[in-house]
């Protein structure tokens, strides 16, 4: 019989009573009996694959058999079984070694800093199947190889019974899922997770799903208003809290609604909620163009990737680009723009299901749109400029308006350097940006580049490769940079996925190529996306060589 899930206030006083006999036994399971947790989810997120697919098309009213569906099969059920595999293996290596296995070797950048290799993972295949992606996780100044990952494992048995309270986000639907798990076997807490009402559908099939950890006494599952919210954060049994969603949400359950008050609370350093508070928050996610010579072919690739950034999830994304940064006397910037702007125009629009986004759309671009309510027009803003339009690069919009803005640096070093400052004190966010950068420079100029990374103050840094790969990895820590304060979040505190349990970090560094072969799934021009994605379920439901087949057939026609 199923554990009753709690649907209204009144509920939530046995539902954590649960959790925390559920969070007393997490302390002492055994490793393997983790695994057997994380295995059956995953047998059930491949049995239940379709049907989640099936209502989050219906939801954001995506043809379930058309390309466009592979946003939702890669960022849900895709992206889940991926990270539940990665856990299971880091849970083995641990019990069978004492530690976890990297897929790689560490280097000291020139900056004297550990980097922790962290893609392509073997066992995974990611070397085939993320063709030219590299990895690795940069950790701060102190860290040395004795210390680069976390104890938590070794020292939960002498650790409190905690429950965690996590309020999920609305737009995509693996993020409340795998919030959730990390809370759960990464910090040994028992979760009460709370859907938004934008994506309460999923209900239903999480439920099956997770039904091993229900039955365990390690999750809940709640559905609810604002009311509920606010009764899980003040609850007393809930002893951490995690949120995914605006800085102004943060800012109202920590410091209140009310502007005066709260400037009084933060100004007298007296929070609301004196519980642990992890979060991941939004960002103006801005896209650098180095100046420099370009081949039509990698204009024509980065400007695909960019509009991919986009359009994904109809651009409800905190990793959507909302700001390019070129050079004003860049001789290609027109070039590159209006590919933009074609390929732009190449991509349908979509129906627009998140609460407010044609207010948003006006404030963003300046102009209500014509014809069909349901759905916004992709709109590109050339050479904005902060002391004009200062929202365009100090609110995230979560909408379909990217911006573009120019700098006077022509050089590309001195270009880079303007560029780093600009992005650090000018646009809101500390979660991700991504630089693309001329191969012959990149080359000639690794300490500059790397130096340069190392100052940008975001919790994942990517050349020539949209950020929103990182967040699918799962074995990156995904999060703000950790300079974000109770006071002042940013993109927020802490990190989530973080599959090696790596120890402070300061930032994931991606490294891709200027031109991408074969076409990425995530390109919205794929051809056969929706069928690469189902067979990566099939993949990752028992990956081996006799799966692969299906992967590259369908990776070669897109």
């Amino acid at each position: 019989m199923s554990k009753r899930q709690p649907h209204d206030i009144a509920a939530l006083d046995a539902a954590v009573i649960e959790l925390r006999s559920g969070a007393e036994r997490l302390k002492v399971l055994p490793l393997l009996d983790c695994c057997e947790l994380v295995d059956a989810c995953a047998a059930a997120v491949v049995q239940h694959a379709d049907e989640w697919i099936r209502v989050s098309c219906e939801a954001k009213q995506i043809a379930v058999d058309r390309p466009v569906a592979s946003e939702e099969i890669l960022a849900g059920p895709g992206t889940l079984l991926r990270y539940l595999r990665l856990v299971a293996a880091a849970f083995r290596d641990l019990h069978q070694t004492g530690t976890r296995r990297l897929p790689g070797s560490l280097r000291t950048n020139s900056l004297g800093r550990l980097c922790v290799p962290i893609l392509p993972v073997g066992s995974l295949y990611d070397r085939l199947i993320f063709q030219g992606l590299q990895a690795e996780t940069w950790l701060q100044p102190h860290v040395d190889e004795a210390s680069m990952f976390c104890d938590v494992w070794q020292t939960r048995r002498d650790r409190p019974a905690r429950v965690a309270g996590v309020l999920g986000a609305g737009n995509v639907s693996a993020i409340p899922a795998t919030d959730a798990l990390h809370k759960i076997f990464y910090e040994f807490e028992a979760v009460l997770l709370k859907l938004n009402p934008v994506n309460e559908y999923l209900m239903p099939v999480f439920m099956k799903i997770f039904q091993p950890l229900i039955d365990a006494d390690l999750l809940r599952i709640v559905r609810g208003d604002r009311e509920l919210g606010t009764a899980m954060v003040q609850h007393d049994g809930i002893d951490t809290l995690h949120l995914t969603g605006s800085h102004l949400t943060h800012d109202a359950i920590v410091w209140g609604t009310d502007p005066q008050q709260r400037a009084q609370r933060q100004r007298d350093n007296s929070p609301l909620v004196t519980k642990t508070i992890t979060s991941e928050l939004g960002n103006v996610t801005p896209w650098v163009i180095v100046p420099g010579e370009y081949s039509r072919r990698q204009l024509k690739s980065q400007a695909e990737h960019l509009v991919a950034s986009i359009v994904a999830n109809a651009s409800y994304n905190c990793v959507a680009t909302k700001l390019i940064v070129t050079s004003r006397g860049w001789s290609q910037r027109e070039e590159f723009l209006d590919l933009v702007d074609s390929l732009l125009a190449d991509v349908p629009p979509r129906y627009a299901y998140y609460p407010g986004s044609r207010e948003r759309f006006e404030r963003a671009a300046g102009f209500m749109p014509s014809g069909d309510e349901e759905s916004l027009p992709w709109t590109l803003i050339r050479d904005a400029r902060p002391d004009r339009t200062p929202h365009l690069f100090e609110e995230e919009s979560f909408v379909c308006v990217c911006a573009e803005t120019q700098l006077d640096e022509a050089a590309p070093d001195r270009f880079l350097e303007q560029a780093v400052d600009f992005v650090n004190d000018r646009v809101f966010g500390t979660l991700c940006c991504t630089l693309t950068l001329p191969d012959a420079w990149r080359k000639q100029h690794r300490t500059q580049l790397e130096r340069a990374i190392d100052r940008l103050r975001y919790g994942s840094v990517c050349l020539n490769q949209w950020s929103g790969i990182v967040y699918g990895l799962m074995t990156p820590a995904w999060g703000g940079h950790h300079s974000g304060t109770l006071a002042a979040p940013a993109s927020g505190l802490g990190h989530v996925h973080n599959t090696f349990g790596l120890a402070g970090i300061d930032k994931t560094v991606l490294f891709g190529p200027l031109s991408s072969s074969p076409k990425p799934v995530w390109f919205p021009s794929h051809r056969t996306a929706d069928r690469l994605g189902r067979s990566l379920i099939r993949f990752y439901e028992k990956a081996g060589p006799m799966r692969l087949p299906a992967i590259i057939y369908h990776a070669l026609r897109g």
